[in-house]
């Protein structure tokens, strides 16, 4: 082979030598720093870059989520109880810049900001607050780690609270606290469900009353109207009844014989008895009057008595 010939191969191998390390792939959820001679030049997006061989270096920065583990720590209270916390921390790269040249390692920088953090927040509150108010927690937490990492170019997205355990005596203590609220409930809802039974029973009863006492009202009202139509429909009857013997006796035309005789047909009846006078009525004086000349007249068509006329002897 000749010279060159032996050139063009070499060239050949040194253009594909020179044009691997020009080449530079990006994946989608990264970021490529270029360094010329140490010193910054630009940042690099997904896809295929070319650099300059032997001058330019490439960094890549993960533009992921990152999840980070805060590990369990003890932290006291504000009312000096002694509780066993941990949390996670989701954070992500904004800048890939600054969180490559702010800071060396910024999972653990941001670990540690968040224990510290957390020893901070739970110490201004107490046991209570800590267990029922875990939001508020994870949102100071949230909000303060955001702020401190901002320079990092990183960005906290969200803060969870995994355990907050209070010591074995305390949750001791908590469970028969709870037990003791939860048996009171109970207590007041079954007094007041006796309470509501009592009270709906008293007005069932006293509406069983009313609808008697009306009941009986209106019973009371019905026998009063059948009387009362009773009395009138017999009022009515004796009326009727009198009208026929008023217009009976009118027809037949009775005289003061015959009213005489009534009357002393009814003398019998008045003379009946403990009483021992008898109250004639007001025409009594015409009634005997009538009667004393009936018995006259009987008398007068009677045939006289001869009265027996001695007997004398003849001698």
């Amino acid at each position: 082979m000749s010279e060159v010939g032996i050139l063009i191969l070499v060239l050949v191998a040194l253009a594909f030598i020179l044009g691997g390390m020009s080449v530079r792939i990006v994946r989608p959820f990264e970021k490529g720093l270029v360094e010329r001679l140490g010193k910054f030049q630009r940042v690099l997006d997904p896809g295929l870059n070319l650099i300059m061989p032997f001058f330019d270096t490439m960094q890549k920065v993960d533009m992921r989520e990152v999840v980070v583990d805060v590990p369990a720590q003890l932290v006291i209270t504000r009312d000096n109880v002694g509780v066993e916390v941990d949390a996670i921390i989701y954070v992500q790269v904004t800048d890939p810049f600054r969180t490559k040249y702010e800071i060396n390692n910024y999972v653990y920088a941001s670990t540690k900001l968040a224990q510290t953090n957390l020893r901070n927040v739970i110490g201004e509150m107490d046991l209570d607050s800590c267990l029922s108010s875990r939001d508020d927690v994870n949102a100071q937490l949230r909000d303060v780690l955001d702020a401190a990492t901002d320079k990092w170019g990183v960005k906290v997205n969200r803060v969870e609270m995994q355990r907050i355990d209070p010591p074995a005596d305390i949750t001791d203590a908590m469970s028969r606290q709870m037990k003791a609220e939860r048996d009171k409930r109970a207590t007041i809802l079954e007094a007041e469900a006796e309470r509501q039974a009592e009270i709906t029973r008293a007005e069932g009863n006293k509406m069983a009353q009313i609808l008697e006492a009306e009941g009986a009202a209106e019973a009371v009202k019905k026998r009063a109207d059948a009387e009362r139509y009773r009395q009138i429909a017999v009022a009515e009857g004796e009326a009727k009844a009198i009208g026929n013997v008023f217009s009976a006796i009118h027809e037949g035309k009775p005289n003061d014989k015959l009213i005489t005789l009534k009357y002393l047909e009814m003398l019998p009846e008045l003379a009946k008895g403990d009483a021992n006078k008898i109250f004639l009525p007001y025409e009594a004086s015409g009634i005997i009057s009538a009667l004393a000349a009936m018995v006259e007249g009987i008398k007068t068509d009677s045939p006289k008595k001869t009265e027996p006329q001695p007997i004398v002897a003849e001698s």
